[in-house]
């Protein structure tokens, strides 16, 4: 275990490293993103919805706070008409919290998705330690987030003393204009403020974010002995097991059909099977089969073949007694050598006729295949 305490960690993490750790609740998240999100949504919104709200307070307080004599000398009128303020304002304002809430739901989608885990919100005592939270605090992450927070602060400060300077004379003249007038003048500069405020921490998310995925892909990468130790683990499970017998049949299919091409002739049933055969004469040996399929693989055969010019021979007999007596990259049966022999003979009669631009000769018919080399269909 020492040992692999001191291995470095250069290894990509591997699909299960990664589900795990979004199972845990272990994904890139930025706190700024979430925030500027919120900011700039809330910003916008009062920036839509601002005008509306004025409105609809100077209505209400020109409902509630206008008494007449017989109302302020009730007792049971102020308790009465603060629950109306109470029921008023929050009438007014619920669409823009509604609006808040779905932006807060969404918003962590941008980055990381959306992952809900208990094991995130378990609490960890660990975490409690107050010496191991100094030493956090110190750290280069924790380094990092106080620069933040200062980049941030630098940011609101010199924003709002710009924002200070532009509308001091606005903010001045409100005391000078109707009521009316200046509860819509003074959400307008409200607003435009917000937004600008808002739109000044781009800078700290266009930082954060990368960190954010550099620091995650940091902290999930793998040793070597990691991933040895992992393949071990999952050698047993039947998923993998399977997933890595379709991988295997996948390879093994595409080093076939990269044999077709190759091939010298592709006998068919026509429809249901397709080999292909290829001889060489130096080799001293008798003519191989480089692919076989039936149905849709077939099909896949005959299309790969008819693409790269190699001939085809309609012979169902030969086709499917060399598709069940043949395996992948064996030679023919000897029982098969006279009828092989009679489509090679066929197959160079038609390359010299088409070198030589001559009439193509017959296809061969009734090739002979002996008893025990004959199937069905």
């Amino acid at each position: 275990m020492a040992e692999d305490s001191d291995q470095e960690k250069t290894e990509e993490p591997t699909s299960k490293r990664l589900e795990d750790a979004q199972k845990k609740g272990q994904i890139a998240r930025s706190r700024e993103l979430n925030t500027f999100a919120m900011l700039m949504a809330s910003a916008a919104l009062f920036l839509m919805m601002g005008e509306d709200i004025g409105n609809g307070l100077i209505k209400m307080i020109r409902a509630q706070f206008q008494l007449s004599r017989e109302v302020i000398f009730d007792a049971a009128s102020p308790i009465i008409h603060f629950k109306q303020v109470m029921i008023d304002g929050l009438l007014l304002i619920a669409p823009f919290l509604a609006a808040m809430v779905v932006v807060a739901v969404i918003a962590p989608l941008a980055l990381g998705g959306w992952v809900f885990s208990w094991d995130a919100i378990t609490p960890k005592f660990e975490k409690m330690d107050p010496i191991k939270g100094i030493a956090r605090l110190f750290a280069v992450h924790g380094l990092i987030e106080m620069g933040k927070a200062l980049l941030k602060f630098l940011l609101i400060f010199i924003v709002a003393i710009v924002l200070y300077r532009r509308f001091l004379n606005g903010l001045v003249g409100l005391g000078n204009e109707p009521l009316e007038q200046a509860i819509s003048h003074g959400l307008g500069i409200i607003g435009e403020c917000f937004m600008i405020l808002s739109a000044s921490l781009i800078a700290v998310v266009l930082f954060d974010v990368p960190f954010q995925l550099w620091e995650h892909s940091k902290k999930l990468k793998m040793t070597l002995q990691e991933i040895k130790d992992e393949m071990k683990e999952s050698e047993g499970s039947p998923e993998v097991k399977g997933r890595i017998r379709r991988m295997q049949m996948e390879m093994a299919q595409n080093r076939m059909m990269a044999q077709v091409p190759k091939a010298d002739v592709i006998v068919t049933n026509p429809s249901h099977y397709a080999v292909a055969l290829k001889y060489d004469p130096e080799a001293n040996g008798a003519p191989k089969l480089v692919a076989k399929g039936a149905d849709l693989m077939a099909a896949q055969i005959r299309n790969v073949a008819i693409a790269a010019n190699v001939p085809l021979l309609a012979s169902p007999p030969l086709a499917r007694a060399l598709y069940h007596s043949t395996e992948l990259d064996k030679e023919i049966p000897k029982g098969l050598y006279l009828a092989v022999a009679q489509v090679l003979a066929y197959i160079y009669q038609l390359k010299a006729a088409r070198q030589q631009h001559w009439a193509e000769p017959v296809p061969p018919k009734d090739i002979p295949v002996p008893d025990e080399f004959k199937q069905g269909r």
